[in-house]
């Protein structure tokens, strides 16, 4: 057995051992972002914590989610019900719901990729008229191990400022609209901002971060899914004044079309530009996805950050996180680097 792969062994025995301690002696953690980024670092948050928040960006326009948006004007749920689906437990129960919520119908019709998850929520928010008590009551049929939350009550839209979006004019700088055509660019993504400009955070998530012992950012898409959260005033002010420290969860590659090209360091520093008032106190990377330590270890301090490095990603290669590599490295960093409530 390679040295590796018996590292990754004492990794998983230590995450196993994790899931059994008592709720009463975890953490408060919030967990920042959206889509598959945020749900990789819920699946390894509810292996540590039993109180355990997701805030989630409301800026979607594709697919279901995007569709429902357009025709009922309600905020798009696809990553909100991603990150419900994330905290399903492994049991029989959540698993059967994860899969049920996920699933997608497929039709000649007008239901065809409609996620019955996004018809779920949606029907609880015209029933009820509160996202978050129809969020919260979702959580509760499906036994999720946290709450979700969005983190602003009104659609949003994503607009970004593009390098070479149009392709026969390469230095030309365009306005691009929409979270799903953001994210697809052939361009360089220079900065983004959010319509309107100054949208209200939900009250609860703002509540969330200000109480949290730790607040997580990332993974996720950098500009469509991480950056927004910075973008709210209010959600800003309380990332930058809480006595929480925070965590920001770095990608094991670049994303195609969004951060072609970006080096782990340039990713801090295109968030430093978009928030320079936000201080962190560690980075957390995959040890295979930082060719160069030291331009990391420098972007990190501007932030006010440390580097920790830890195998995160799944073994077999494929650039995703695996939950429980990632469970160890976040519950490590979580003793390692102080606390703020009585949870240990």
């Amino acid at each position: 057995m390679t040295s590796r792969n018996l590292r990754l062994r004492r990794l998983r025995r230590a995450t196993s051992a994790l899931s059994a301690r008592k709720r009463g002696a975890q953490p408060k953690v919030v967990a920042l972002g959206g889509g598959m980024g945020l749900s990789a670092s819920l699946a390894a948050l509810r292996r540590i914590t039993g109180d355990l928040t997701a805030v989630v960006t409301v800026a979607d326009d594709g697919g279901s989610s995007g569709r429902l948006r357009e025709e009922l004007g309600v905020l798009p749920p696809g990553d909100l019900r991603k990150a419900l689906a994330a905290l399903c437990g492994d049991d029989d129960w959540g698993q059967t719901w994860a899969q049920v919520i996920q699933h997608r119908f497929q039709s000649k019709g007008d239901l065809h990729e409609h996620a019955v998850g996004n018809l779920l929520i949606v029907a609880l928010w015209e029933q009820l008229g509160d996202h978050v008590q129809a969020l919260d009551l979702v959580g509760k049929l499906l036994g999720a191990h946290g709450r979700v939350l969005p983190m602003s009550a009104v659609p949003l839209e994503l607009q970004a400022l593009v390098r070479g979006h149009d392709p026969a004019r390469p230095d030309a700088v365009d306005t691009v609209c929409g979270q799903a055509t953001v994210a697809l660019t052939p361009g360089e993504v220079q900065s983004v901002h959010l319509v309107p400009n100054d949208p209200p955070a939900v009250p609860e998530a703002v509540d969330a971060v200000l109480d949290a012992d730790w607040v997580v950012l990332g993974p996720g898409s950098w500009f469509s899914s991480v950056i927004p959260h910075l973008l709210v005033p209010e959600l800003l002010d309380a990332l930058v004044t809480t006595k929480a420290r925070k965590v920001l969860s770095l990608n094991l590659a670049p994303q195609p079309g969004e951060t072609d090209g970006f080096s782990p360091q340039r990713h801090l520093e295109v968030l430093g530009r978009h928030a320079p008032k936000l201080a962190l106190d560690v980075v957390l990377a995959d040890e295979a996805a930082v060719p160069d330590r030291e331009s990391l270890a420098d972007a990190a301090k501007r932030l006010g950050a440390a580097v920790e490095l830890a195998p995160v990603a799944s073994p077999d290669g494929v650039p995703i996180h695996d939950p429980e590599l990632l469970a160890a490295a976040y519950d490590r960093i979580f003793r390692m680097h102080g606390r703020i409530g009585p949870w240990r």
